[in-house]
């Protein structure tokens, strides 16, 4: 067993050419081969978003706080809020993020192949972060 306590790992801040705004990495696992599983808590301030990007095993983020938008390539932008989980295909382009005015904070569960778990792209345009919403049935519901 190996245990990391709470505050142990320091948070990380990425590689800005994957990211728009400000982000922050904190570590939750990262297992040593044969594993290949790799999760994060990624946070987001409002307005922060990822490049666009693929997995080559897929991805599943989980919301923890926040609002979250994502979006897979020629979809509507999708309204996450905590709670929802997302689950993108292997090598299905998507971006995902904080909404313009609140701060998001999600589970990334990702696996490597060949020591990378992403495919970077182009970074999301505002054209693209800004399109049509698609607000999740429990918002609905919530605004009924």
């Amino acid at each position: 067993m190996q245990i990391h306590r709470a505050g142990s790992r320091p948070s990380v801040s990425p590689n800005p050419d994957y990211f728009t705004g400000q982000v922050r990495f904190d570590p939750v696992v990262s297992a040593d081969a044969p594993s290949r599983v790799n999760a994060l808590t990624v946070t987001f301030e409002p307005g922060a978003r990822t490049a666009w990007h693929t997995h080559p095993l897929g991805q599943t983020i989980h919301v923890l706080s926040g609002l979250c938008l994502a979006q897979i390539d020629g979809g509507p932008v999708q309204e996450l809020r905590p709670g929802d989980t997302a689950t993108f295909a292997p090598g299905e382009k998507h971006w995902h993020g904080a909404a313009p005015d609140v701060a998001m904070s999600h589970l990334a569960i990702q696996e490597e192949v060949d020591g990378s778990a992403a495919d970077w792209l182009e970074k999301v345009s505002d054209a693209d972060y800004n399109g049509p919403r698609r607000v999740s049935i429990n918002t609905a519901k919530r605004r009924a």
